[in-house]
C-alpha cells in the first residue's frame, strides 16, 4: 500500500502522512507530538507569536499538541535538533566572538 507523505516530524525528521497529525498522535520514531506549532507551515521563529498568521491564538508550548485551527503540516527538515530557535541564535552569536 502506498502512503502519501505530506510532512516530516519536527524532532526527528521522519516522514508523516495525513493520519499522523491527529490531536493525540505521536511520531512513531521519536514519540513526540505531531500536531504542534513546530510541525506547521505557519511556524515562523522571530515573528510575533512565532506564527505567520496574525489572527492565531497564542500557543506557548510550540512543541506540544494543541487545538490551533490554522494548523497545516509543513514538509521541512528539522534544524538544530531539540534546541529552540532562540538557543540556536544565541549559540551563533557567541560563536562570532570566540577565538
Amino acid at each position: 500500500m502506498d502512503t502519501d507523505y505530506i510532512g516530516t516530524c519536527w524532532h526527528c525528521g521522519s516522514r508523516l502522512a495525513a493520519v499522523d497529525y491527529g490531536r493525540e498522535t505521536r511520531c512513531l520514531d521519536c514519540d513526540k507530538d505531531t500536531r504542534v506549532c513546530r510541525n506547521c507551515r505557519h511556524y515562523a521563529p522571530g515573528r510575533a507569536n512565532e506564527c505567520l498568521e496574525p489572527m492565531v491564538e497564542r500557543v506557548l508550548a510550540k512543541d506540544r499538541a494543541n487545538f490551533c485551527e490554522w494548523f497545516e503540516p509543513a514538509d521541512r527538515v528539522p534544524q538544530g535538533g531539540t534546541s529552540s530557535p532562540g538557543e540556536d541564535l544565541r549559540a551563533a552569536a557567541e560563536a562570532l566572538f570566540r577565538r
